[in-house]
């Protein structure tokens, strides 16, 4: 694992990171988007704006799994961030979501953000809900029957939580 870095992905990781993505997509376990999602809906998806990409490499070349960051909600919701991940299928149960999780609440704390939400993490995804709690995400919420799964018909989404900062500290801004 010393030889995996998390950077920002840059338009030379696209290709890589497009087939991981079809591959999710295509699995229709655990991601909303339809099998037919386009290379430009996917490109939209990891670069448009407010994301801010990153990729796991392994020897600055084999993309093994990525992440986006952005805001949750806009202005008064600003605060709490939302992200996304895969994982590439061939480097999926050696800690690369770990790393990839981690250093996404590294990076949200760096910009500033106070929470992080997901809103619609798969009840069918055991290994992303445990690797979730264990980073300190609660299930905050349960949207029965949201997501139609490919294999299993319609099952249960959830909204899991997490804290960056202690309340007490949180600084109001200016404009409220």
């Amino acid at each position: 694992m010393n030889d995996i870095q998390i950077r920002p992905a840059t338009e030379n990781d696209f290709n890589a990171m497009c087939t991981i993505f079809q591959a999710h997509v295509a699995g229709g376990e655990t991601y909303a988007h339809g099998p037919g999602t386009g290379r430009e809906d996917c490109y939209d998806y990891w670069f448009a704006a407010p994301a801010a990409s990153f990729v796991a490499v392994k020897g600055n070349e084999r993309v093994l799994g990525m992440y986006k960051l952005q805001p949750n909600q806009v202005g008064r919701g600003g605060h709490v961030a939302n992200a996304s991940f895969m994982v590439s299928p061939n480097a999926q149960g050696v800690g690369i979501g770990r790393m990839l999780g981690e250093h996404s609440l590294e990076e949200a704390r760096r910009q500033g953000y106070l929470a992080m939400q997901f809103n619609y993490v798969v009840s069918t995804n055991s290994a992303a809900i445990h690797l979730w709690k264990r980073l300190g995400f609660s299930i905050v919420g349960t949207l029965p029957k949201a997501y139609r799964h490919h294999r299993l018909g319609y099952v249960d989404a959830y909204v899991m939580y997490r804290l960056l900062e202690d309340p007490a500290r949180w600084e109001l801004p200016e404009d409220v």
